[in-house]
């Protein structure tokens, strides 16, 4: 069964949307094991039918956005794994049929009253940056010594095989630096589709110490990009973040940070407090938010929050935000 929608900027148009939130830690709390270099991307050829399954997850949570897993599936990543080109380019376009099957399959579960007031979902295919495919942290420093060309030339290819899937849109996201983010953009200048930016953050700047006003202009007159903004940053950035990207842009803002703990590479696990507070979320509306969701460690309880919070209509000066 086909679900139309309109498009994802139309959509935007009307209001705030909600996003998904973190895929890994639903696949860790489905019992995936994730200790691999690929990360959740493994599980498309390993286990595909977990990753619907976590789809399935943050619609029933309110998502009327799903990310796909292929952040971190690229040809050089499966390579190492004995894979072929034609092989990896499959892998890629089954990450967006599985969301879309997780769609339909949801639909037809529904009730129709449930589906009358559910909302139309969009897919964005995911494409993360360089450093993802190196496992090693490095897409939170970025300045990988590459030119914008050469950085265009790897995304390129997996761009295209996305983009063949047939996704809503492009999810460019957790982009440390403005080379990255002018690569991105050139390789998906001709797919036709879509495209949010997205930064990871830390403070008022990229990853990679670019001032944040500097880094948003990059997508500013880009008629391709419908929304700009940070993912996969701490909470708190995100509230100084999102105003800016707005005023910059004068674009929808994109918004999905994680839990406000920190990845460690070395050890290969979170440190230090959460504090993503859906409480934050009419703010970042109030503030041009248009795509509002989680990245790493927020799972659906919180999406399910984040879409009651948005849909009553609670506002920025009144919410209670975490610390």
């Amino acid at each position: 069964m086909s679900v139309p929608v309109r498009p994802l900027a139309a959509a935007l148009a009307d209001g705030p949307v909600v996003l998904d939130g973190g895929l890994s830690n639903q696949l860790a709390a489905q019992g995936c094991d994730l200790s691999d270099p690929l990360w959740s991307a493994r599980l498309l050829a390993d286990d595909p039918g977990q990753i619907e399954a976590a789809h399935t997850a943050y619609l029933r949570a309110g998502a009327r956005v799903l990310i796909t897993a292929s952040y971190q599936a690229t040809f050089e990543g499966f390579a190492r794994r004995g894979l072929g080109r034609a092989e990896t380019a499959e892998l890629l376009r089954r990450s967006v049929r599985l969301a879309r099957r997780a769609v339909e399959r949801n639909e037809v579960e529904r009730s129709a009253a449930e589906r009358d007031t559910a909302g139309e979902v969009h897919v964005a295919a995911s494409v993360g940056p360089y450093g993802a495919m190196l496992a090693d942290g490095s897409e939170y420093r970025g300045r990988y010594g590459l030119s914008v060309r050469a950085l265009e030339r790897f995304h390129r290819p997996r761009i295209e095989a996305l983009a063949e899937a047939g996704p809503d849109a492009l999810a460019l996201e957790t982009v440390p630096d403005t080379d990255e983010a002018e690569a991105l953009l050139a390789a998906a200048e001709g797919t036709g589709l879509p495209v949010w930016l997205s930064y990871t953050v830390s403070g008022a700047a990229t990853r990679a110490g670019q001032p944040l006003a500097e880094a948003f202009r990059v997508a500013a007159g880009r008629g391709q990009v419908i929304a700009v903004g940070v993912n996969c940053c701490d909470p708190r950035d995100a509230d100084d973040a999102v105003p800016l990207a707005a005023r910059v842009t004068g674009k929808p803002v994109v918004v999905y940070p994680n839990s406000g703990e920190t990845w460690d590479a070395a050890a290969r696990d979170w440190r230090g407090p959460g504090t993503y507070d859906p409480a934050r979320a009419p703010a970042w509306r109030d503030s041009g938010a248009r795509l509002i969701g989680g990245c790493c460690r927020v799972g659906p309880e919180r999406i399910a929050e984040v879409a009651r919070r948005i849909a009553g209509g609670v506002t920025g000066a009144t919410a209670t935000t975490g610390p």
